[in-house]
């Protein structure tokens, strides 16, 4: 069994109203990737992997060219990331990832999420020390050996790899991001990546069944309604 990870599937919403939501939120982080690192993806590298991955997840162009002139604009809103840590139903961990112009709201949300469905809002680094930040590319191929090597000379340093159905996955420290990714796309031409981000990784997995399962997805459908929530990471696997 490889390590778990969460690979994002907001945007593959049954209503427009929820489709609209997750456009939001990749608006809004793609604002401030380009607010913070330029509005060229050539020179901003954490922007190109941000807008491919919008783009594979249905965005509309003319959601991220908007965001992308807002922020050449220079004007406009002033967010700043929040990051919320707890334990939910069944004692899993959660972490959550917010883009914010109004903290005391945000935090208001979040611990609103959080008391309704029988979790407990933690202080920082209540759980956070229980994940690894961890830069992740998943690609198509077989020889882990090989992409391995190209890490290494690359001086990369790699967490884990693995291989399985047909797909190399990569784990690496996130501070290591941009030399792997830079690493693999130079070695293999035209490389396509199926996950291309940096996320928390849980170092354990907590196995919740019965009650729990439908409080925590109760948590995790509100949390992610909650206009400044980008991203929530746990480490619940669920019984069936």
């Amino acid at each position: 069994m490889g390590r778990a990870f969460q690979n994002r599937k907001e945007s593959m919403a049954k209503t427009s109203d929820a489709k609209a939501k997750v456009y939001s939120k990749y608006g809004r982080e793609i604002y401030v990737c380009a607010k913070q690192g330029g509005v060229e993806p050539a020179g901003n590298l954490a922007l190109r992997s941000l807008i491919d991955r919008a783009k594979k997840d249905q965005v509309p162009s003319h959601v991220i060219e908007k965001a992308l002139d807002k922020a050449k604009g220079g004007a406009g809103e002033d967010f700043s990331p929040a990051r919320y840590e707890g334990f939910g139903p069944g004692n899993v961990m959660v972490i959550v990832d917010c883009l914010t112009d109004n903290p005391n709201r945000t935090i208001g949300d979040v611990r609103t999420c959080f008391n309704k469905t029988k979790s407990k809002l933690g202080t920082s680094g209540t759980v956070s020390h229980m994940f690894d930040h961890s830069a992740i590319f998943v690609f198509a191929g077989e020889d882990e050996e090989a992409v391995l090597e190209v890490l290494m000379m690359a001086d990369v340093d790699i967490t884990d790899i693995e291989s399985a159905d047909g797909k190399i996955t990569v784990f690496a420290p996130n501070t290591e991001y941009a030399k792997a990714r830079n690493a693999l796309t130079e070695a293999y031409e035209g490389l396509d990546f199926e996950v291309d981000e940096i996320q928390f990784v849980p170092q354990t997995i907590t196995e919740i069944s019965g009650d729990d399962v439908e409080m925590f997805e109760k948590l995790l459908d509100m949390l992610n309604d909650a206009d400044d929530v980008q991203r929530v990471y746990h480490n619940a696997e669920i019984q069936e």
